[in-house]
């Protein structure tokens, strides 16, 4: 098992039961550090480079992202695999941008 896999797993089982099926996770981030965190990481790069266009089809395939908790390990994942150093707040910040923008989780 790749090291990245292993951190994906390891943060949403980590994570409280209930954070895993509904937005609360996302309660108290700090929407504009997760907006300032996106910018200077350059994910939407990252993201037209693996997916083309501007990068926004990576959000299309919701099947593979069906929970808040997911939504988060996802940018986990993306932490780990980038070795961008970031702080669990600022992971549920960017995660918590992404849902706000995108899957609109409850």
């Amino acid at each position: 098992m790749k090291i990245w896999s292993l951190a994906l797993v390891l943060a949403v089982a980590l994570l409280p039961a209930w954070a895993q099926d509904d937005a609360r996770i996302f309660k108290d981030a700090d929407l504009n550090l997760g907006q300032k965190l996106i910018k200077e990481n350059r994910c939407a790069e990252c993201h037209a480079k693996k997916f083309g266009g501007d990068g926004s089809a990576v959000y299309r395939p919701m099947e593979r992202v069906k929970t808040a908790g997911a939504l988060r390990g996802m940018v986990e994942q993306c932490n780990t695999e980038l070795n961008l150093g970031l702080f669990p707040e600022e992971v549920t910040a960017v995660a918590a941008v992404l849902n706000r923008e995108h899957y609109k989780f409850k």
